[in-house]
């Protein structure tokens, strides 16, 4: 039963209180997982830029970046990379906070590892270490990491350092990738998240792979970024 009269005013504690339980959290996740998994399923998906794409789906080493928005559609690519090279995984990295964990709970349902860590918006590892070098073994070992440059909080489509870093130190390419359903429902969080409608017309967009030499890490941040929001858009013009 819902609170009632001046119990109102205690509500949003008390969600917030049980949203920060971890057994409510796993439940939601699940769900949530159940739920794209079905969307996505459903959907009648197109590739822009499968040359761009097809390097990586035959196992090379890649860095698939992408705006925190498109997560939830990004198991498509995951599933497209894993049916071309089984043997390959893919690493994703989040935060620590319970919101990271709560995604990462989601994503391990589409057979995607974990990596635990998160760096300040300064660049500077507030943690993150262990996370930084998991992705790092993993493209020595010739697999795939995932990342999202402006995740976990933001600000929206602006990339961190930690991106171009591990580009810069690894010597691997950044493959920049966008999705969009027709019609799909926009979220009011910071992101503006896209959650995919069941039945619906997707898209999926692979841009040109980003070389970042070594040193020149945050030098090459505009470019990143202007190639992220260039597929970004192009998803978007594509489902409008």
């Amino acid at each position: 039963m819902l609170p009632r009269g001046h119990d109102f005013q205690s509500f949003p504690h008390m969600l917030k209180k049980l949203l920060r339980n971890s057994a409510v959290l796993g439940v939601l996740a699940r769900l949530l997982g159940f739920y794209l998994a079905w969307a996505l399923r459903t959907t009648r998906w197109e590739l822009v830029g499968a040359e761009n794409f097809a390097p990586y789906a035959e196992g090379a080493p890649v860095s698939c970046a992408f705006w925190h928005e498109h997560l939830p559609l990004m198991p498509e690519l995951f599933r497209r990379a894993r049916a071309a090279s089984p043997q390959t995984k893919s690493y994703v990295l989040v935060s620590r906070h319970n919101d990271g964990r709560f995604i990462g709970d989601v994503v391990a349902r589409f057979g995607i590892s974990v990596a635990y860590g998160s760096t300040a918006r300064n660049g500077e590892q507030r943690g993150g270490a262990m996370g930084a070098m998991t992705m790092l073994d993993a493209l020595s070992n010739n697999d795939q990491v995932v990342i999202t440059p402006d995740g976990p909080r933001g600000p929206r489509r602006k990339a961190a350092p930690g991106v171009a870093r591990l580009a810069s130190l690894s010597g691997v390419p950044i493959l920049p990738v966008a999705a969009r359903t027709s019609p799909c429902k926009l979220l009011s969080s910071w992101d503006r998240m896209i959650l995919p409608l069941p039945y619906s017309r997707g898209v999926l967009v692979v841009g040109a792979p980003i070389q970042v030499s070594p040193g020149s890490g945050i030098a090459s941040l505009p470019a990143i970024t202007s190639a992220l929001n260039d597929v970004a858009e192009e998803a978007q013009r594509l489902c409008r």
